[in-house]
């Protein structure tokens, strides 16, 4: 039976397409491993997966600023690349394919120094230091982004898009109204700020609240210890710290989202049809990755941008009612974008490099 290693973590948008491939995998024959590191967000997600096997190894964060962790983390990322090397030699695989995130460095010199084949993906539109280092391993790289083709050598990237949990797009909306309480004649918001919650959008949200539940219900994903002890059991209002299942039908029910712009959350509103308010990270706590997402998707009319440093109560306010009142324009113009099957290019490049 052919094996596979997939690896990438840190965060769950560096884990959920490899959620949406392994089911493909699965029916393609393949004997599945993923390596990740120990009490992590990776583990959380992958180990519960039956036919999956999870294995830990260790690894360092890779920073763009000064840190006394700077000094060993490197370390920590040799000696994961041994433990990855032996790991991988041990279990005779085939191939890696790794989603990025600084777990995935280690892992994917571990499959270069056993010659087998590794493929990366990159979601944002300018690769993130993981996937510039990793990317001199790899034999191909496959992008989210178009513009995101113009960073690797020529013939090395392909624009595949970004995997799609098939569940994404079979969710209930009346099972969403129940779930939430809500009457199913109001207009819903769904409120995401990612796998760790957002406190401005959280903030933001609250703060208008009031004016909002008058004409619409709203759901919201707030990150876990971020529950407000206070607005719990508000008409029209539902919050959650964290969801999973229950996230296709909350998504199936929204009219509309306000979220960050992490490249996969932005790709999987866009195969629903679901037009989104993106207030993406600062340049202060990022690199300015999901600035460069956000004005993409908003220059292609998927979606409306609000910086953060320009969003208070009535900038917020006012962007949502703007987003409402457009929805259908929004939506006849994701409509009119052909998505390709990113799974089935994804496993075709393997295929391809397998041969």
């Amino acid at each position: 039976m052919k094996k596979i290693v997939l690896t990438g973590g840190g965060t769950a948008g560096h884990v959920t397409p490899n959620l949406a491939l392994i089911p493909e995998l699965k029916k393609a024959g393949w004997e599945i491993h993923y390596i990740g590191t120990e009490n992590s967000i990776e583990e959380e997600l992958i180990s519960p997966i039956e036919g999956v096997v999870y294995h830990r190894v260790k690894s360092g964060k890779l920073r763009r600023y000064f840190d006394l962790k700077n000094l060993t983390d490197p370390f920590r990322v040799i000696q994961g690349s041994f433990q990855s090397f032996s790991l991988i030699k041990r279990l005779k695989a085939d191939f890696v394919f790794s989603k990025g995130g600084f777990v995935s460095v280690p892992v994917v010199i571990g499959g270069w120094m056993n010659r087998i084949p590794v493929i990366i993906h990159e979601s944002d539109l300018t690769p993130g230091l993981a996937n510039k280092i990793a990317a001199r391993f790899a034999k191909r790289v496959c992008t989210t982004f178009p513009e995101t083709l113009d960073y690797f050598p020529k013939g090395k990237a392909i624009h595949t898009g970004t995997p799609i949990r098939p569940e994404l797009l079979k969710g209930d909306k009346t099972e969403g109204l129940a779930l939430c309480g809500f009457d199913p004649s109001k207009p819903v918001i769904l409120v995401m700020g990612g796998s760790q919650g957002s406190l401005a959008i959280n903030n933001a949200l609250r703060a208008i609240l009031d004016k909002l539940t008058k004409r619409f219900s709203v759901v919201h994903i707030c990150g876990k210890g971020h529950i407000d002890q206070k607005l719990e059991g508000k008409e029209g209002y539902k919050q959650f710290e964290y969801v999973n299942e229950e996230l296709t039908h909350l998504m199936a029910m929204a009219d509309i989202v306000i979220s960050r712009a992490g490249a996969n959350s932005i790709y999987e509103f866009l195969a629903l049809k679901l037009p989104s308010l993106l207030i993406p990270l600062p340049l202060s706590v990022s690199r300015g990755d999901q600035i460069l997402n956000a004005r993409s998707f908003e220059s292609q009319g998927f979606s409306k941008l609000l910086l953060q440093e320009n969003m208070n109560d009535d900038t917020l306010y006012e962007a949502i009612i703007d987003l409402m009142l457009n929805k259908d324009r929004y939506i006849k113009t994701m409509e009119e974008k052909a998505m390709a099957n990113s799974i089935h290019m994804i496993l075709d490049q393997i295929d391809r490099l397998l041969k």
